[in-house]
């Protein structure tokens, strides 16, 4: 099964990308994986890849189509994978189109985690990150036990500096703008499958496994 998976920052998409793995037992491609993958495989579309990251600058769209291509011809996706972070334009969802078919495959399901834009900013800004070990808490969904202090490693926690409430609004009307022409592209190739990802997260897993075994 070949899925792709849609999602505002906030709306769990990377807890449930790990559901579906664990449910299809595919690859889960993330362009930045891909990318890693090109540049440490030395490709040559990896090589130009490197040159533009190195020197701090965007990647332009088509190395960024041919990495993904480059990466969906790889034997373990050959019984599917599931695409998360590509594509992210009209233009990236064409291409994708074309790469696939060249290829003998095509999308099953595009799966998009809606989420209210206020529980967004609520779930963003009051995420909390520990120093040590990384580990994540919520201010209102999963607090630590003591304030300001990680329960695993005793570790101080802080708010990473672009999840305050400017930029997470800006982050989201960003991807708003986005990825809108693109639910109506799959929409109108009746792939978009839309899940509450409102819900309680092991309810949103459950539709989505639902949704899978259908």
């Amino acid at each position: 099964m070949n899925i792709l998976i849609m999602g505002p920052p906030g709306a769990g998409k990377g807890t449930q990308a790990e559901v579906i793995v664990n449910e299809l037992g595919v690859p889960h491609i993330s362009t930045g994986d891909a990318f890693r993958l090109a540049m440490k495989l030395g490709t040559p579309i990896g090589i130009k890849a490197k040159e533009y990251i190195d020197r701090g600058d965007l990647v332009p769209d088509d190395i960024t189509i041919g990495i993904v291509e480059e990466r969906l011809q790889q034997a373990d996706c050959k019984k599917g994978f599931l695409l998360d972070g590509f594509p992210r334009t009209l233009a990236q969802a064409e291409a994708l189109d074309q790469i696939l078919g060249r290829l003998g495959m095509s999308l099953d399901h595009v799966v998009d985690l809606k989420v209210d834009r206020d529980r967004l900013l609520a779930r963003i800004t009051g995420r909390r990150i520990c120093k040590t070990c990384g580990a994540t808490y919520h201010l209102v969904f999963n607090p630590p036990k003591v304030e300001g202090i990680c329960d695993k490693d005793g570790g101080e926690l802080y708010q990473r500096a672009d999840d305050n409430e400017e930029s997470v609004a800006t982050r989201l009307d960003e991807y708003s703008n986005k990825t809108a022409p693109l639910l109506s592209f799959y929409e109108n190739k009746d792939l978009l499958r839309q899940i509450d990802g409102e819900q309680d997260i092991h309810q949103v897993s459950e539709d989505l496994v639902s949704l899978l075994r259908g």
